[in-house]
């Protein structure tokens, strides 16, 4: 699992990347052009069309309160299961967004949560709704989990990391301690690093946010938000600006979206506001067990509720007793009681 969260890592630096292009003041106007090229060859509509079940309507994320769904997969030759079945969602993190005070929630779902999918019918690793159903499979799942629209979504493997780090000239950043890791090839030792202020390239941004071996997965994670926090933050410096045909290309090889051009666009005031680019980060408390013999992760139900809670607050959603609100489409069946 050392790689599931630089997916969303990933996955996060390739929106803003095309964002933050996008709408950079005095950009060139053939790169802009270039952006708006790879961001319609990777939009790719969900099978429910534009608006989640639990919509009345289509939202606007220009002047509405809306979710992005992060998927990050590894379907590499390495790791990839073989026949006509979807890779893994290897992470998955669900983004609030809210208009009028141009914040941002994002909570982490660990990929063996025990969960309820509807694609299938029973509970089983969220994960695997991906493998079953692919990206469709996915957002009805976390829909159901925390019971608010998944507006939009992101889908990014794992294969562009070093590429995106490197064509933005590497990264800065506090290297808590002194570490000694593989390299994206898997050779053993191949990255040292010492404790320090200092710049990292691509391959050595991976090395510290994979490793496991130092601290706890708690402060892995954190450390990780951290990097993704610089990676966007150098993302928008006016001298990464001209290296970011390269990165592109590598992008549009491996991202999915139903965010057109101009709704990614509409991001921008998120991205460039006064205070910077900031996450208000939450995480799933659970512990991992075994069900009929399978190990899983079991998201403690108040670690879960207080997410809920957060989120559609964000989102502002009213309370489902609120029967005068038309804020959510009725529910087409309830599988609460499936297993």
């Amino acid at each position: 699992m050392k790689r599931k969260k630089l997916k969303i890592a990933l996955s996060i630096v390739g929106f803003i990347l095309l964002i933050s292009i996008g709408t950079a003041a005095g950009y060139a106007i053939y790169l802009t052009d270039k952006v708006k090229q790879t961001a319609t060859e990777s939009h790719q509509e969900l099978d429910r069309g534009g608006k989640s079940e639990k919509r009345q309507s289509e939202v606007n994320p220009e002047y509405d309160d809306i979710s992005v769904l992060f998927v990050g997969i590894d379907d590499s030759e390495k790791r990839s299961t073989g026949g006509n079945r979807n890779a893994l969602s290897d992470a998955l993190v669900l983004a609030t967004f809210n208009d009028n005070k141009k914040s941002i929630k994002m909570v982490s779902i660990p990929r063996d949560s025990y969960t309820y999918i509807p694609e299938i019918g029973y509970k089983d690793k969220i994960t695997h709704a991906h493998a079953f159903g692919g990206i469709d499979a996915t957002v009805e799942t976390v829909e159901k989990m925390f019971d608010i629209p998944v507006d939009y979504y992101v889908r990014l493997n794992f294969n562009s990391f070093i590429e995106v780090v490197n064509s933005i000239g590497g990264i800065t950043y506090d290297v808590p301690f002194d570490i000694t890791e593989q390299n994206s090839a898997d050779k053993d030792g191949a990255i040292e690093l010492e404790k320090g202020y200092q710049k990292l390239n691509g391959e050595e941004a991976l090395a510290l946010a994979r490793t496991r071996k130092y601290d706890s997965d708690l402060a892995r994670g954190q450390r990780q938000m951290e990097l993704i926090q610089e990676i966007a933050r150098q993302t928008m410096t006016t001298s990464s600006l001209n290296n970011f045909g390269d990165i592109l290309n590598s992008i549009n090889d491996n991202l999915k979206t139903n965010l057109t051009f101009e709704e990614m666009i509409s991001f921008k005031d998120y991205f460039f506001d006064k205070q910077g680019l900031t996450f208000d980060k939450m995480q799933l408390n659970g512990e991992g067990g075994k069900v009929d013999g399978v190990w899983y992760y079991q998201v403690k139900e108040d670690s879960l509720s207080n997410a809920k809670d957060q989120l559609q607050a964000h989102l502002n959603l009213p309370s489902k007793n609120d029967k005068n609100s038309n804020a959510f489409a009725e529910e087409k069946e309830n599988e609460d009681n499936s297993t």
